[in-house]
């Protein structure tokens, strides 16, 4: 059973009258299976956060600049504080920054940045139905969402990440056509072929086949539909690659880190149509960093501190690159 603080009966029926009708039938059932109490032992506290938040109407918002809901003469700095101690029970907010009636909610990343980064290099979103794979929190839906989609459908595999998003939307409103749902990619149909526009951010390194991941991307894609990946990358010829024996930045999960010429063949060779490199960044310490909402470990503790051009296990520091490409017709 779907727990009841997680509100997706808008989802639900809007997917009753679409092309995806058949993906819905079987939803509510995985993303019941995929939030079991015995797998996450703090749902309870997460579900009590959300029932402690206050109902108040927002009267505005704004996902196109940033995230921002309700006006700060909306709350006393009495009730901000007291917001903010209840979203706290949510900790460590890693996406966003967001902005709740006059409350920043400052996260290790500032997402906004890699979207401003992203943003100049996409297909026009208005009307467009999105997914985003491994979207965390939601903060880049909820831009997509500004940028003019008609629906935007967000997947990560965490479930405190999805009661973040819930938290979120209870401000902004539970009727807005943008939910996060608990899933991995490899939930997802094959060949499903149903998305205007496809987003993987993050979450290429972590994937122990990437060629396996951009044949999913693509199947997810309408024909002509883009996808949008952004990965780290290490500078090199077609041939590098960076295969880390333990560790990286210490992330124990991170498999492969091509150079951005390899990534460009493995796109071409899973199918993927003009893929090409729109923006490349080294990540500072200002872009990911501890905060308030986030107070463990972050960049400058996974950086050799003599030396910020390397990880503490001597790799290249964090590089970001933006592909973007299109599905064959």
């Amino acid at each position: 059973m779907i727990p009841t603080s997680l509100d997706y009966g808008p989802l639900f029926s809007w997917l009753e009258e679409s092309e995806l009708s058949e993906w819905g039938q079987d939803l509510p059932e995985l993303i019941a299976k995929q939030l079991r109490r015995e797998r996450w032992g703090d749902m309870p506290e997460w579900e009590e956060t959300l029932a402690r938040l206050p109902e108040i109407d927002p009267l505005h918002t704004d996902f196109s600049s940033g995230v921002q809901i309700g006006d700060i003469s909306l709350m006393d700095k009495g009730r901000r504080l007291a917001l903010q101690a209840t979203l706290m029970g949510l900790h460590p907010w890693r996406k966003g920054p967001y902005n709740l009636f006059g409350m920043h909610l400052d996260t290790e990343w500032r997402s906004d940045w890699k979207w401003d980064r992203v943003l100049p290099h996409l297909a026009s979103l208005n009307g467009r139905t999105i997914l985003d794979v491994g979207c965390g929190n939601g903060y880049h839906c909820w831009r997509m969402l500004g940028a003019g989609a008609e629906r935007v459908i967000g997947i990560d595999p965490s479930a405190k990440f999805v009661f973040q998003f819930h938290a979120i939307k209870r401000f902004a409103g539970n009727q807005l056509p943008i939910d996060v749902l608990p899933l991995g990619i490899e939930h997802m149909p094959e060949k499903m072929a149903a998305f205007d526009t496809v987003f993987s951010m993050g979450i290429l390194y972590h994937r122990r086949s990437p060629m396996d991941h951009l044949r999913e991307l693509r199947q997810l894609l309408k024909p002509g539909g883009q996808l949008v990946l952004e990965t780290l990358v290490i500078e090199g010829a077609e041939d590098q690659l960076l295969v880390p024996q333990d560790r990286y930045a210490k992330m124990p999960n991170v498999w492969f880190i091509p150079s951005p010429d390899m990534l460009l063949g493995w796109m071409r060779k899973n199918g993927l149509k003009n893929p090409r490199m729109v923006d490349i960044s080294a990540t500072s310490v200002d872009e990911q960093r501890s905060t308030e909402w986030m107070k463990f470990e972050s960049l400058a503790d996974f950086l050799d501190p003599n030396d910020r051009s390397k990880t503490v296990e001597g790799h290249p520091a964090p590089v970001r690159g933006v592909f973007v490409a299109e599905a064959p017709y």
